[in-house]
């Protein structure tokens, strides 16, 4: 793609890394942002030159719109980072809900902003969120994450809208149960959990993160030029299983 540039957020595992791997290896220049530096350096060694990593708080709202002007130029940003908390509805403190939407959908938020105004002073670009099938069924014990995702989802439609006329598309992945290191130890620990995922998923298997990779190349690429607004569903059918 090019002199594409991309950002992808939380790409230094799981979703965000396969993420960053399929942009990297389509030939785009890839700025993984994370809060854990070896574990960033480590990610950008696998996934060679075209990959930058960055390490910031994204909680620091204050200190966004000069981070994202350091960063220069950017034709695509993956808000992927996000933070999950399995907890009994009526035990999560005030203090928990919020500091799970802080990380999932307010700094979302105001990352986005910031890299908005500079996609409109470049004439475009593409943002692409990442929800979860949480946001579609009820799921006990993660009430704030599914929140969060919810609200996601409607901030796709609503900044599509906003922001398509001006060439900025902007869409949302919805992931499925996807076998990631974070994903693994929660099924684990939990095997009715993971036998009533796997036996509502027509595909009878949990995902890889590469699909969810190729699916974002995919919706961020010229392909996908008429496509704005969308929550895609990478879920092997799971949101359609009985």
């Amino acid at each position: 793609m090019g002199d594409t540039i991309a950002v992808v957020t939380g790409g230094g595992s799981g979703i965000g890394f396969a993420i960053a791997s399929s942009f990297t290896s389509a030939g785009i220049r890839t700025i993984i942002i994370g809060r854990n530096s070896s574990r960033l350096s480590s990610a950008a060694a696998e996934l060679g030159p075209l990959c930058v990593p960055v390490v910031y708080d994204l909680n620091c709202l204050s200190g966004l719109p000069a981070f994202v002007a350091g960063l220069g130029r950017i034709d695509i940003l993956v808000n992927n980072a996000g933070i999950n908390m399995k907890k009994a509805f009526t035990e999560v403190t005030d203090a928990e809900f919020q500091s799970v939407l802080l990380t999932n959908v307010t700094s979302i938020f105001a990352l986005s902003r910031e890299v908005a105004l500079g996609m409109l002073s470049s004439g475009g670009g593409c943002i692409l969120n990442i929800s979860s099938m949480a946001s579609q069924y009820g799921i006990p014990k993660v009430i704030a994450y599914t929140a969060s995702k919810a609200a996601i989802e409607g901030m796709t439609r609503a900044m599509a809208v906003e922001l398509s006329p001006s060439g900025i598309r902007v869409n949302c992945i919805a992931p499925g149960f996807i076998a990631t290191d974070m994903s693994s130890r929660a099924m684990d620990d939990d095997p009715e959990r993971k036998h009533k995922a796997l036996s509502r998923t027509p595909l009878g298997v949990f995902g890889a993160p590469a699909d969810v990779g190729e699916a974002a190349l995919f919706l961020c690429s010229s392909a996908a030029k008429y496509i704005t607004g969308v929550v895609l569903p990478v879920d092997g059918g799971n949101s359609v299983g009985f």
